[in-house]
């Protein structure tokens, strides 16, 4: 699981970083508002912790940032304010749970487990990107033409399309995207993408999968000379 953690107290991030790392966590950390909406745009990651007070930029409007790009990874808070404006204020802006400090570490632990179990219900039941849309219910991928995607197809996609322009590893989509069949040899991955290219082509999308076997991939929006060609 990878977790964005923003908190610009240098104590209190050290130890949430040592104490995630040590519960199995990829962590990636910022002092921040501006770098924790930047990293977003970068990377993909399963659940956001974010400090309400941070500089440049607050955790609750970065949140906002966040949201209104469609990201809806989710995020605990972590505020020194116990006042209940504050709690409406960071549950308004998109956060799914908050802690006031001081806190357990252990309660920590407990709110992400519960949160990333749940994750699958964040996903709309519709997600677009270019002309492309893809019906996560109906597991139907639809452009010019529509399509009707196998299970671990749609599962693919739909984590492709919850990251368009992110650069995705093959070991973290495989991770995501088999979690339950880690049985399966890594190799899989580039299997799928193949189908999913050619079910991509035979809807006339306008939007393709970049990258090599065992490489990274990317979603993204193919150029209006590629799309016309």
């Amino acid at each position: 699981m990878k977790i964005l953690l923003a908190e610009d107290e240098t104590d209190l991030a050290r130890a949430l970083v040592a104490v995630l790392k040590h519960s199995g966590y990829d962590i990636d950390a910022v002092e921040n508002g501006e770098e924790a909406v930047e990293r977003t745009r970068q990377s993909a990651y399963d659940c956001m912790i974010f400090d309400i007070m941070m500089p440049k930029l607050d955790g609750i409007e970065a949140l906002k940032r966040i949201r209104n790009s469609g990201n809806v990874t989710p995020v605990i808070f972590l505020t020194a304010k116990s006042e209940v404006d504050d709690r409406i204020a960071g549950l308004d802006a998109g956060a799914d749970d908050y802690l006031t400090k001081p806190f357990a570490m252990g309660e920590l632990l407990a709110r992400l487990r519960s949160l990333t179990r749940r994750t699958g219900s964040y996903t709309p039941t519709k997600l677009s990107f270019g002309r492309v849309s893809l019906n996560v219910e109906d597991q139907e991928l639809v452009s010019e033409n529509s399509i009707r995607l196998a299970g671990r197809e749609a599962k693919l996609m739909e984590f492709l399309m919850l990251n368009p322009e992110k650069k995705l590893t093959t070991e973290e989509i495989f991770a995501h995207v088999w979690e339950d069949e880690q049985d399966k040899g890594i190799e899989i991955v580039w299997v799928y993408i193949s189908y999913l290219k050619s079910k991509l082509e035979a809807i006339d999308a306008d939007i393709c999968i970049n990258g090599n076997e065992g490489g990274s991939f990317v979603l993204t929006k193919m150029d209006v000379m590629t799309a016309l060609s």
